[in-house]
């Protein structure tokens, strides 16, 4: 360096104009991406969730109409409450049922890979086609298990036509679909703890149960946390599986929002009325939007190492 020079460190975090022109361009098709296909979709549905809009015709204005029918409707409560059955008995069971076989794969296990490739499986098959298994498993008059039932002398439930029994197979079949994806990110979080402190929680004398009690399950807090949003989020917006297995029925025992949504916007049998289809779609977004800022709010352990 030439004398009388002055040097001056570059603040840590400091960037020059190519460089974040270069950063820039390597965001752009992602935003692009993003804008059209969410950002634009977004908007769109709150426009028409405020007009009257048909299969056929011009649209018109109405407001918040919608909003005010919806509230009003016997039927969308009742898919509200399906959702949220479904929800309870989805996301917690499916959650901890991962847990227990991600602890149980993570340990010495004789041929666990195959066994997690085996309990993984039913996630990468279309949600469609496992809806159409399901329906073939759950026949009331030819299904698996029914037949399985009446070979050791019990009679079967009605599936299709009873609307509790019809719930549990549409809970029974996500779970066996969803366990797979819970273990997977449970399996990650156990492979990210130390067993130094497994290791000194056992020399102070814990119990396996305390172990995981009080080691194990604070630092799954992150996996917790992320499963928890993800299962809501998908028990909100699951479609295929429900409309391939049961269709939403019998009448309305199986209808989540979203199948509702597409049935009063899109099913031929239906009203096919694309604004309140979309004002059930709002709904839809706001009430999910909701649930995770709450769960963002007061989850302690979402930063947590684990």
């Amino acid at each position: 360096m030439p004398q009388g020079t002055s040097y001056k460190p570059r603040r840590q975090g400091a960037y020059t104009h190519g460089q974040t022109a270069a950063a820039s361009l390597f965001l752009l098709p992602n935003l692009v991406l993003v804008g059209l296909f969410l950002l634009v979709p977004l908007v769109l549905a709150f426009v028409i969730s405020t007009q009257k809009l048909g299969s056929l015709g011009s649209p018109q204005y109405i407001g918040i109409d919608n909003f005010i029918t919806l509230f009003r409707d016997t039927i969308f409560w009742e898919t509200v409450w399906n959702t949220a059955v479904f929800t309870i008995f989805t996301v917690p069971v499916g959650m901890v049922i991962g847990l227990g076989v991600a602890l149980l794969l993570n340990s010495v296990l004789p041929g666990r890979t195959l066994y997690r490739s085996i309990i993984f499986l039913p996630l990468v098959i279309s949600g469609v086609a496992t809806g159409v298994l399901g329906s073939w498993m759950f026949d009331q008059y030819n299904g698996f298990f029914n037949k399985f039932l009446h070979a050791i002398g019990i009679t079967g439930p009605a599936w299709q036509s009873d609307g509790k029994w019809a719930m549990i197979s549409l809970i029974l079949v996500t779970l066996w679909q969803r366990v797979g994806f819970d273990m997977l990110i449970y399996l990650a979080g156990l492979q990210g703890i130390s067993p130094d402190l497994l290791e000194a929680a056992k020399i102070d004398g814990s119990s396996a149960w305390q172990r995981l009690r009080h080691v194990t399950v604070p630092l799954l807090g992150p996996s917790t946390f992320f499963l928890l949003i993800m299962n809501i989020i998908y028990s909100f917006q699951v479609f295929d599986t429900v409309w391939a297995l049961t269709r939403g029925g019998p009448d309305f025992s199986t209808t989540t929002v979203v199948t509702y949504a597409y049935r009063e916007a899109f099913d031929d049998h239906g009203p096919q009325q694309l604004g309140y289809g979309a004002a059930v779609g709002v709904f839809i977004y706001l009430i999910t939007l909701a649930i995770t800022v709450i769960q963002w709010r007061f989850s302690r352990t979402r930063d947590e190492a684990g």
